[in-house]
């Protein structure tokens, strides 16, 4: 599990299923930076993981601060699905 920040917006939501250094990540979870004060272009924070790792995310079985961080512009993330089936 980490952190990825996305540069943009590749129009992925909550339960999308991307590709990132050539392995399928889940996004558990995205907050979106930048709308008011922050840069040009709006930063996705997601956390994302492997499906296995989802029910450590919903039991909170990890340290937030202790996870890797990594950034990625939007244009170079690979989105296999935008969003999860509950999604709006």
């Amino acid at each position: 599990m980490q952190h990825l920040i996305v540069r943009g917006d590749p129009g992925i939501r909550r339960d999308a299923i991307i590709e990132y250094e050539g392995e399928e990540l889940v996004c558990f979870g995205i907050s979106t930076q930048g709308g008011w004060h922050g840069p040009d272009e709006p930063q996705l924070w997601c956390t994302v993981g492997t499906p296995d790792e989802r029910e450590a995310y919903e039991k909170r079985e990890y340290v937030p601060h202790w996870l890797d961080v990594d950034t990625v512009d939007a244009e170079s993330l690979d989105v296999i699905k935008a969003a999860g089936d509950l999604s709006v």
